[in-house]
């Protein structure tokens, strides 16, 4: 197997230099730090020689991007990010996206938002995504608890007060599945990028040009819930215990953003690990992400 890893990235070294990969951390995570995605980025140039990684920073410094994956509207983020992607010369011939927890819908808006302006999307990887959202937040990463217990708190009752939306990030993919209907109008984030209020055929067409979307579970998590959401799976609307699958949500039975053709044409798919919230092996991701979709 490592024989046949070896040759993989020989004949990729001699067929040219392989795609770039852009990497979006999650809430509490940073773009650059050795024991953050920096970390992942060293693990990226060492597995595929030659590959150019760029771990999205949203500000200045990576204390800012630290701080605006709480506070800054991902609205502003992702107009943000879809200007960093455009004016990067290295992704020109196009580029792989791997999103890292509430990285991953961000990445997902990104392209639909804006993949007709930006270089070719090749496979969007979702690593831990709330596509759904979230109803539940048990940590808060790099919070201290006294902080973590205050949104939590906001959350729970003051979520789509407008002020909360627009200040707190985990709001916009705050998900409450006893109150759709508020939800759908309040959220101005995620309510949006699922195609809920209206039919957005650019968000449909700028998904389906992928090659794949690549979503994994975390079979532990205890950090999401419901932990189905990283499938695209949710609550049964009006009550918060039966859980439906992704092919019984009304985002695919309805075929809000694709999904059902996706996953007729094979664009679509699954994958679990056994682990928390983004633990997995270095194997088990050179098996079932690199090697089959980053060496393209």
């Amino acid at each position: 197997m490592k024989i046949l890893f070896i040759l993989l990235c020989v004949i990729k070294l001699i067929s040219g230099t392989p795609t770039p990969i852009v990497l979006w951390h999650g809430m509490g995570d940073t773009c650059c730090l050795s024991f953050s995605l920096g970390g992942i980025k060293v693990f990226l140039e060492k597995n595929i020689p030659g590959v150019y990684v760029n771990s999205l920073k949203v500000g200045n410094s990576s204390i800012e991007d630290l701080e605006n994956g709480y506070f800054m509207n991902p609205n502003q983020q992702v107009e943000y990010v879809c200007g960093l992607l455009a004016a990067d010369p290295q992704l020109k011939d196009g580029f792989n996206a791997i999103g890292f927890s509430q990285g991953s819908q961000f990445l997902r808006a990104v392209v639909q938002r804006c993949g007709h302006i930006l270089p070719k999307i090749k496979n969007l990887i979702s690593l831990g995504g709330q596509h759904q959202g979230v109803y539940g937040l048990p940590h808060c990463g790099a919070l201290m608890h006294p902080t973590c217990d205050y949104i939590r708190q906001l959350l729970n009752y003051a979520a789509y007060e407008n002020w909360v939306q627009n200040a707190l990030v985990q709001a916009t993919y705050w998900h409450d599945p006893l109150d759709d209907e508020t939800y759908i109008h309040k959220s101005i984030f995620l309510s949006d990028i699922n195609n809920e209020i209206m039919a957005n055929k650019t968000y449909i067409q700028n998904l389906n040009n992928l090659d794949h979307l690549v979503l994994v579970k975390f079979d532990n998590d205890t950090i999401v819930q419901p932990r189905e959401t990283e499938w695209f799976g949710y609550y049964e609307p009006g009550q918060s215990k039966k859980l439906l699958p992704l092919r019984e949500t009304k985002i695919y039975t309805e075929d809000r953003l694709g999904l059902k053709k996706m996953d007729k044409e094979g664009k679509l798919i699954l994958l679990s690990t056994v682990g928390d919230h983004l633990r997995f092996s270095d194997t088990w991701f050179i098996d079932n992400i690199l090697k089959p979709y980053l060496l393209n």
